[in-house]
């Protein structure tokens, strides 16, 4: 499975952003699909989960503020976030788990950069 992020650029802080991800190959396999971020000195950090049925989680930190999606028609995901922080300054990724046997397989995206500007 490959995954690429796209959408991400410079946003003022209050503003909003949608960051997309494509999977191709094995898509058939995939099932939750995740958003992470890592800010520089920063641990990665989960902003967002979807399931294969369209079940999410988020994180304290962005809950009420970001939205995901998935079509899987299209196989892309969406993150959307609102009211942007500075502190929401980071390099994005996509991620997904694929069945493999009894356990799992996660791949991982190249990453998006988003930079909040106060």
């Amino acid at each position: 499975v490959q995954l690429v992020e796209s959408g991400g650029g410079l946003v003022q802080a209050g503003g909003s952003l949608r960051l997309s991800c494509v999977a191709s190959g094995s898509t058939s396999n995939i099932n939750a699909m995740y958003w992470y971020r890592q800010a520089p000195g920063k641990k990665r950090e989960l902003v967002a989960r979807i399931t294969s049925s369209g079940s999410t989680n988020f994180p304290d930190s962005v809950k009420g503020r970001a939205t995901v999606s998935r079509d899987n028609a299209k196989n892309t995901m969406y993150l959307e976030m609102n009211s942007l922080k500075p502190e929401d300054t980071a390099v994005y990724y996509c991620s997904a788990d694929t069945q493999y046997g009894l356990g799992y397989l996660t791949y991982w995206g190249q990453g998006t950069q988003v930079t909040v500007s106060s």
